[in-house]
């Protein structure tokens, strides 16, 4: 078991991890790629690098800074957090089972929203983002997830015993993936998805209509797309939230003790500087939380 894993690698998830290790605690960060900082092309206003730096090489360094201090670094998508009756939690991937004393969320916000004709505009009224939180509103109906990864197979594990019909839509792209991993439970769809149409008595969700114009009556559409993000996290956990970004305290505790967030995921100023600050009051609150843990053990 880790003292702390982190979930995101960039210059909050990395800034945390260093400050805990230096503790003396065990750490693990997992990620899935450099994200938004990788679309950086020149940083020029962050303090250290009078010649500017890459957003890519920015990252880079980080994950060897981390790794020189021999924390463990790896390279995988986490779609679930549970809290365990011991108040530890367990971290689900798509090959293990990781368990952790304490979390910190740090993997930026991510709301990916396709561009479907009246998927905005449905929001609310059959669209949603969070299977475990809206899954009880679809017992015995008719649902969707759109996506293509892990993330649209771990909500349609939520919504398999609950809705009436599943299937996967993934808007056009390669179904491969997914159609393997659903061991025959679920159907798989890879047409282009052209429109989400409106029910004009209900005002909600009524059939998702494709590319070829064949249609799909449905009463439920859940988006999936990419990777799960802070929001997704916090609202399967009980994290309260402002608006997309999880809620913490000026020491970047949430609601729930031995989970901590910072960087992009507790939204305000989207800059380096701010996610390297609150990395570290993250670090510091999670070794203050270990060693508080460990005393009160004795």
């Amino acid at each position: 078991m880790f003292d702390v894993t982190i979930i995101g690698a960039g210059p909050a998830g990395v800034s945390a991890a260093l400050y805990a290790r230096r503790a003396n605690l065990s750490v693990l960060i997992l990620h899935n790629g450099a994200g938004a900082l990788e679309k950086a092309h020149r940083i020029e206003n962050y303090y250290g690098f009078p010649n500017g730096i890459s957003g890519l090489e920015l990252y880079e360094n980080g994950i060897k800074q981390a790794e020189n201090l021999e924390i463990t670094v790896q390279k995988a998508e986490v779609t679930h957090i549970e809290m365990n009756a011991d108040f530890a939690f367990t971290l689900k991937t798509e090959e293990q089972k990781i368990q952790t004393k304490s979390v910190v969320i740090a993997t930026g916000n991510k709301k990916l929203r396709p561009a479907i004709k009246g998927l905005a505009d449905l929001e609310g009224k059959g669209v949603s983002y969070c299977a475990i939180c809206d899954a009880f509103f679809y017992r015995k109906k008719d649902v969707v997830v759109i996506g293509d990864g892990n993330f649209a197979v771990s909500e349609a594990q939520d919504l398999l015993n609950v809705a009436s019909s599943l299937k996967i839509l993934t808007d056009g792209k390669d179904s491969t993936y997914v159609k393997s991993l659903s061991n025959g439970k679920y159907e798989v769809i890879d047409k282009k998805i052209i429109e989400i149409q409106e029910n004009p008595q209900t005002n909600k969700v009524d059939a998702v209509i494709f590319e070829d114009k064949s249609q799909l009556k449905v009463d439920g559409v859940f988006v999936a797309l990419g990777e799960a993000g802070a929001a997704n996290f916090a609202k399967k956990l009980g994290l309260f939230l402002n608006g997309d970004s999880i809620k913490v305290n000026e020491k970047m505790e949430t609601n729930i003790p031995g989970i901590f967030s910072c960087g992009n995921s507790t939204g305000g100023l989207l800059q380096i500087s701010k996610a390297v600050y609150e990395g570290t009051l993250a670090g510091l609150s999670a070794i203050e939380y270990i060693r508080k843990k460990a005393k009160e053990a004795k």
